[in-house]
């Protein structure tokens, strides 16, 4: 019996994720930071697909929350043949108007604790010479606007490498880039995204479900439908300072600052 483990799981993409491996069989390690929430959700994924969840309670912005995964992704009992580092989070307004602080504990959830966690999964599946690991960055990380872009672009560029030095051990590695996903992030960050234009939102399950066929064709990066990819591809190919000053005035019109 397969075992994944997703970050970030009680709600959004991560809750996408474990939805759908529960509906493929696996067995599941459900990680975020409300208990309560989690454990309900856990037990409801189990009463539904006859499958075993276990609820691991644990803040990826403290040491200790990251070393309580890190350990369960070395156990050798039930071991992890699937890892989706999914939690994250968006801080309200521009730089400068974010404490520094909050920045900082951006950086230890999307880049320290993927970095940390990735390695211990990583390290038991090449062991068994079989795994996956899948590492929730944006589109955002192909636009050069503050520390949420620059963390996103982090772990792209650290999936891809990481996907270089362990090919042909078994293990694969996708960073999965979805632009706007309707969720709870910008609630929870208290951004305003009602002038997102509803073409522009995507379905968390679709999502999910374009990462998966992205993962088993062997690709290393994934952007969920034909509007992002093209984004993408224009961010790539357009002048940072142009693409970048355009980034800017549209997270100034969405900075409930501003509004």
């Amino acid at each position: 019996m397969t075992t994944s483990l997703v970050t970030g799981a009680s709600a959004g993409i991560g809750a996408a994720f474990a939805r759908r491996l529960a509906a493929d069989g696996h067995d599941l390690v459900l990680v975020a930071r409300d208990g309560k929430r989690l454990a309900d959700f856990a037990a409801s994924l189990e009463a539904r697909h006859g499958i075993r969840v276990e609820a691991l309670p644990a803040d990826l912005a403290e040491d200790e929350g990251i070393a309580a995964v890190e350990d369960r992704l070395r156990r050798t009992d039930g071991p992890v043949d699937v890892l989706v580092n999914n939690a994250g989070f968006g801080n309200k307004g521009t730089f400068l108007q974010a404490p520094v602080a909050d920045e900082l504990r951006m950086l230890k959830v999307h880049c320290e604790a993927v970095l940390r966690l990735t390695a211990a999964a990583a390290e038991s599946m090449r062991a068994r010479g079989r795994g996956s690991v899948i590492n929730v960055a944006s589109v955002a990380a192909f636009v050069p606007r503050g520390t949420y872009g620059a963390s996103k672009a982090w772990v792209v560029q650290f999936t891809q490498g990481v996907a270089y030095e362990l090919a042909g051990s078994g293990v694969r590695f996708l960073a999965l880039c979805p632009g706007f996903v309707r969720t709870e992030f910008h609630d929870r960050a208290g951004m305003k995204a009602s002038n997102v234009p509803s073409w522009a939102w995507l379905d968390a399950d679709k999502v999910v479900a374009a990462a998966l066929r992205d993962l088993a064709r062997g690709r290393t990066v994934s952007v969920p439908d034909p509007r992002y990819k093209v984004a993408a591809a224009l961010a790539r190919h357009t002048p940072a300072a142009l693409f970048g000053a355009t980034s800017t005035r549209a997270g100034r019109r969405y900075d409930p600052k501003n509004t």
